[in-house]
């Protein structure tokens, strides 16, 4: 099976209407160059609470509906499948979630990715847990016979979330960042943080989990990493450049062999059994107290 991904980066605003524009833009360049799915970074759309956007207070929310369903609407002529990053509203005084939603080559949102681990405090009072309310369910969808999965940023640091998923038999993940609006005096003090733990941390959950990985990320300045692709084998096969609005191509074929360390074993070891072959049963062996 074969899926074409477009990995997709503009300079995520406050402004709905102008991410809009970015998003439909570049939705017409993957429907041209064949991709059947774009991958958009987080909150994309809407703009990402504490960093353009200060509060939800006046916030456009009609405005944020109709973009989204042009969104939709497009998706459907196109025949483009759609990982749009936005905000969901909730009821009452809950704060939104931060969300992808998956939208089908017919238009249709299919399912949505809430955030689940939106960093902060346990206060709930600072970074994304003063402005969102946590998501707590996996998101799985297929796209052309390819299972594929969702996460969304700070998801990154717990391993545990793609374990999960490899345990669903998703063969793909998009994982879609913000991380954007960054001084040049901050990367330059955080260098190996920001340039080196991202694309390294994605690297390595793709080759543990011989999963494909989309990473997507805002390209506003100053972007520390710009979008990319992985391959199951751990490599990065493709990459935009920093801060410069880009879609970039790769081809999904999940007949194509990567070498794979943990294939033999990596089964097992979900189940819970924690080594490879077969325990011996040896005195020698239970005494680890005698040389």
């Amino acid at each position: 099976m074969k899926l074409i991904v477009a990995t997709c980066q503009f300079p995520t605003d406050k402004d709905i209407s102008r991410n809009l524009r970015h998003v439909l833009r570049q939705m017409k360049t993957a429907g041209a160059r064949g991709a059947d799915v774009a991958h958009f970074s987080e909150t994309c759309l809407a703009g990402y609470a504490g960093s353009e956007l200060k509060s939800f207070d006046g916030y456009d929310w009609d405005l944020l509906l109709e973009s989204t369903r042009q969104i939709m609407d497009l998706a459907a002529r196109l025949r483009l499948w759609v990982i749009l990053g936005s905000n969901h509203r909730l009821t009452g005084r809950h704060k939104p979630h931060n969300s992808l939603y998956i939208i089908n080559s017919r238009g249709r949102i299919v399912d949505r990715y809430d955030k689940c681990f939106c960093c902060g405090r346990r206060s709930g009072k600072t970074d994304d847990l003063k402005y969102y309310s946590p998501g707590d369910h996996f998101c799985v969808f297929t796209i052309k016979g390819v299972r594929c999965g969702a996460l969304i940023c700070h998801d990154l640091r717990y391993d545990e979330l793609y374990r999960q998923y490899k345990k669903r038999g998703v063969r793909l993940m998009f994982h879609s960042y913000h991380m954007g609006h960054v001084t040049k005096a901050k990367i330059r003090r955080s260098k190996q943080m920001y340039e080196s733990v991202v694309p390294g941390t994605m690297q390595a959950y793709a080759a543990n989990n011989y999963v494909w990985i989309s990473a997507s990320n805002t390209s506003s300045r100053e972007s520390p990493w710009p979008s990319f692709f992985v391959a199951p084998e751990g490599q990065i096969i493709g990459r935009l450049r920093n801060n410069v609005t880009g879609v970039l191509i790769n081809t999904v074929d999940t007949a194509r062999k990567f070498y794979d360390a943990s294939a033999a074993w990596r089964d097992r070891c979900i189940r819970g059994v924690y080594h490879s072959g077969k325990v011996v049963s040896d005195k020698r062996s239970v005494d680890r107290t005698r040389l």
